[in-house]
C-alpha cells in the first residue's frame, strides 16, 4: 500500500486559525482503505515544507486549498499567488505525483490547476475519488472516468463532473475519525490556541442563496451521519483536549430532527464541551432551541444577510425579517450569545433598503452585527448568472482574481460611510475585516484561556470600556 503525504496549503488566520478537518476526513478514508499518511499543516509547520517532503519519502503527495481570498472587497487579499512556487518547491523535494483538493480548489478546479502544475487534481469531496485515483496509477489502471478528477489529456484540462453522491449511511460517505486521524503534533497547536476544534454532522446544502457555493462544493443533497457517531466524535475531541466545539456544516438546522437527535445524544453520554455551529434564522422553535443548549450550545451564527425582506428576497434567502427576529429572541432567551452574518449592497440594496436594515437591527436586542460590503461573484451560483445577465460581467470573466456585485444604487464607498456612522451609535456592529485592535483583543482573551468564538466580547468592551480596545496587546 502507499504513503500519501497530506499538506494543508491553507495560511488564513482571520478570525481564527482553524484546524485542517477536511484532512483528517482523507486521512481516515486513506487508513481504511490501508494505505498510511504523513500531515503537514502550513499555519504551524510551514518552514518545515522541504524537510517533510524529503523525509517522509512518499508516494503520492495531495495539497488542499481551503481559502482562495479573504472576501472583502477593500483588503482583496489573495491566497493562491504562491501555488506555482510551492508546487515547485515540492517538486525540488520529490518526483511523485502531486494532487490538488481541498473547498478552495473545488471552486476553481481548472484555472488552479493550470497555475499549479500538479498532475491531478479532485474537485468536490475527495475521499473516494482519492482512493479510486491511488489504485488506478498503482495498478496502471484508467482512471480518466473517476468523477471529480481533474487532469491534462494532451494539452487539455479534463473536468469531470463530481457525479451524484449517495446518501449517507452508517459506513458510508463521511468517514468516522479515530484519534490518530487528527495528528497530535498538529492538534496541540490549534488546542493551545484557543482551544477549540471542529465537527461536520453533514453534508450539502439544499437552500439556494444566490451567492453561495455549499451547493457547488457538496451538492443539493443532505447527507447528514447518525447522531450517536456525531456525539462519540465530540466525546473523542474532549479525550483530545478540546474545550470548545464547532459544528462546520453550512446550515447545522437543516432538519429540526437532524439537531434534536445529536443533542440528546449528546445528552445521553452526558458531554459538558460548549459549542457553536451555524443556524439558519428560520424553523427554530423554542423547545429545539432550549434542547440545544441544555447539550452544549453556547455561540449561534446566523447567515442572515440583511435585515430588509426586498433584499432577502433579491438574496434568495427563501425567509423574511419576521423570521430573523422570532429565531433571534429564541436563542436570546436562552442567554445564548448569538450574531448576524450581513451582506450589505448585494442585488436589490438601495439607501432605502439599508436604511431599513438600521432600524431593524435595533429591535434585535443582545445580538452581534458582523457586516462586510459587496457580494463576491463565483462561478457556478445564481449571483453570476445575474451579473452576467445584467452585463456586471462576462462569461468569460477572471473570478479567480476577486470580483463583486454592487448594486448601482450605491458605491462601496457610500455603503462603509452609512455603516460607520450607524455604528457608531451601534457598538454591536462589526465591520468587515478584524483590524489590530481586534487582534489584540483576541491575543488577550486567549492568554486568559477563554476557547470559542470572541466577537461577543468585542461588542460587549467596545459598548463599555471602549479604551480597552486601544491598548497594546
Amino acid at each position: 500500500m502507499s504513503k500519501i503525504l497530506l499538506i494543508s496549503a491553507n495560511r488564513c488566520t482571520t478570525p481564527e486559525p482553524v484546524f485542517p478537518l477536511g484532512l483528517a476526513h482523507l486521512a481516515a478514508a486513506l487508513r481504511r482503505a490501508g494505505h498510511s499518511c504523513v500531515w503537514l499543516d502550513c499555519l504551524t509547520s510551514a518552514d518545515k515544507l522541504a524537510e517533510t517532503v524529503k523525509n517522509s519519502c512518499p508516494d503520492y503527495i495531495g495539497i488542499s486549498l481551503r481559502n482562495i481570498d479573504d472576501v472583502l472587497i477593500r483588503k482583496r487579499e489573495t491566497y493562491f499567488d504562491s501555488l506555482a512556487s510551492f508546487t515547485t518547491a515540492v517538486r525540488r523535494e520529490s518526483n511523485r505525483p502531486i494532487i490538488l483538493g481541498g473547498s478552495g480548489f473545488s471552486i476553481f478546479p481548472e484555472p488552479l490547476f493550470e497555475l499549479s502544475g500538479a498532475d491531478f487534481g479532485i474537485a468536490g469531496e475527495g475521499e473516494s475519488a482519492l482512493i479510486q485515483l491511488i489504485d488506478a496509477l498503482e495498478c496502471g489502471g484508467d482512471y480518466r472516468s473517476i468523477p471529480g478528477l481533474v487532469f491534462r489529456e494532451t494539452s487539455t484540462i479534463v473536468v469531470n463532473p463530481s457525479g451524484q453522491v449517495r446518501p449517507l449511511n452508517p459506513g458510508a460517505g463521511i468517514q468516522e475519525l479515530a484519534e490518530s486521524d487528527r495528528p497530535q503534533s498538529i492538534l496541540a497547536q490549534y488546542l493551545q490556541n484557543g482551544g477549540m476544534l471542529n465537527v461536520q454532522t453533514q453534508r450539502g446544502c439544499a437552500h439556494r442563496c444566490c451567492y453561495c457555493t455549499y451547493p457547488v462544493i457538496e451538492g443539493r443533497q443532505h447527507r447528514r451521519r447518525p447522531a450517536e457517531a456525531v456525539a462519540a466524535e465530540f466525546e473523542q475531541l474532549g479525550r483530545l483536549g478540546a474545550r470548545y466545539v464547532f459544528i462546520v456544516d453550512s446550515v447545522f438546522n437543516s432538519s429540526p430532527r437532524h439537531v434534536a437527535e445529536i443533542c440528546e445524544a449528546l445528552l445521553r453520554r452526558n458531554i459538558k464541551l460548549q459549542w457553536g455551529c451555524f443556524l439558519r434564522p428560520q424553523g427554530l422553535n423554542r423547545e429545539l432551541v432550549r434542547l440545544m443548549a441544555r447539550a452544549g450550545l453556547s455561540h449561534v451564527e446566523f447567515g442572515s444577510d440583511s435585515f430588509n425582506n426586498d433584499v432577502l428576497a433579491a438574496y434568495q434567502k427563501g425567509l423574511t425579517f419576521e423570521d430573523i427576529l422570532e429565531s433571534s429572541e429564541l436563542v436570546r432567551r436562552e442567554n445564548l450569545d448569538f450574531c448576524h452574518f450581513l451582506i450589505v449592497g448585494g442585488p436589490g440594496e438601495t439607501p432605502e433598503t439599508l436604511k431599513q436594515s438600521f432600524e431593524n437591527s435595533r429591535r434585535i436586542p443582545g445580538g452581534v452585527v458582523m457586516a462586510v460590503v459587496g457580494m463576491r461573484i463565483y462561478p457556478g451560483t445564481d449571483l453570476f448568472k445575474r451579473a452576467c445577465a445584467e452585463g456586471k460581467i462576462t462569461q468569460n470573466k477572471d473570478l479567480l482574481t476577486p470580483t463583486y456585485y454592487l448594486s448601482t444604487e450605491l458605491s462601496a464607498d457610500e455603503i462603509f460611510a452609512q455603516i460607520r456612522e450607524f455604528a457608531r451609535h451601534s457598538p454591536n456592529w462589526i465591520i468587515g475585516d478584524p483590524d489590530s485592535t481586534y487582534q489584540n483583543l483576541v491575543a488577550r482573551l486567549r492568554q486568559r484561556g477563554i476557547a470559542g468564538p470572541l466577537w461577543s466580547y468585542f461588542s460587549m468592551i467596545q459598548h463599555t470600556k471602549p479604551h480597552e480596545l486601544t491598548r497594546s496587546g
